[in-house]
């Protein structure tokens, strides 16, 4: 007697999971919109382009300071914060009257001073200017500088000078106790990182600087 064929309600076999050669890459399945491990991607790629976008802005753009010293009193003091704005200096010359913030010069880095230390003065001497301090007095090109900012008249005989081509005079507010072209001489515009445009701290002198 030959057996039966099967019969057409005879069960299917079950579906034969996945083994160990399966071809199911588990790290590339999509996870769905709402789960914890999609969230935490989203979160890392916004935290990453954020700090992209920081690090321009800080390498190209502007960056925080902190004042240490006194060298600009009135104007700055001590623990004022400051935006400096490293980019207007790309596409146009600094003015007398700016406050810069720049890298020592070659004098003060051949005494000790650490080279990647940040100064900030105020400019008054272009290039060709001729600057002399006589009396407590600044003379820019034979003419008194008149000079609302300062601390103190200077106590100090200078010069005459001239300012060289590619460099700049630069003064702290604070005439009688500040390290700048007085004791050095003139700064190269090379050693410029960029110019004081804000100070953001403490709340109750927020504005702009000059």
């Amino acid at each position: 007697m030959s057996p039966k064929p099967p019969s057409s309600s005879s069960p299917l076999p079950p579906e034969a999971e996945p083994g160990p050669s399966s071809t199911l890459d588990r790290d590339s399945a999509p996870s769905s919109p709402g789960s914890p491990a999609a969230g935490w991607r989203a979160n890392l790629r916004v935290l990453a382009i954020a700090l992209v976008i920081a690090l321009v802005v800080r390498v190209l753009i502007a960056e925080p300071r902190y004042i240490p010293s006194n060298s600009m009193d009135p104007t700055l003091q001590i623990g004022d914060r400051l935006l400096v704005d490293k980019l207007s200096y790309r596409w146009q010359p600094p003015h007398r009257g700016d406050i810069v913030v720049f890298k020592p010069p070659a004098q003060l880095v051949g005494l000790g001073y650490n080279g990647g230390q940040a100064f900030i003065k105020r400019i008054v001497g272009e290039p060709g200017d001729t600057l002399e301090v006589v009396d407590g007095q600044v003379r820019l090109n034979g003419q008194i500088l008149a000079e609302s900012y300062i601390l103190a008249p200077p106590q100090y005989h200078l010069g005459p000078v001239t300012v060289p081509p590619g460099h700049l005079f630069v003064l702290g507010d604070n005439r009688n106790d500040s390290n700048d072209s007085h004791v050095w001489g003139p700064l190269p515009q090379a050693n410029l990182i960029g110019r004081a445009r804000f100070r953001f701290w403490p709340l109750d002198r927020f504005g702009q600087v000059g």
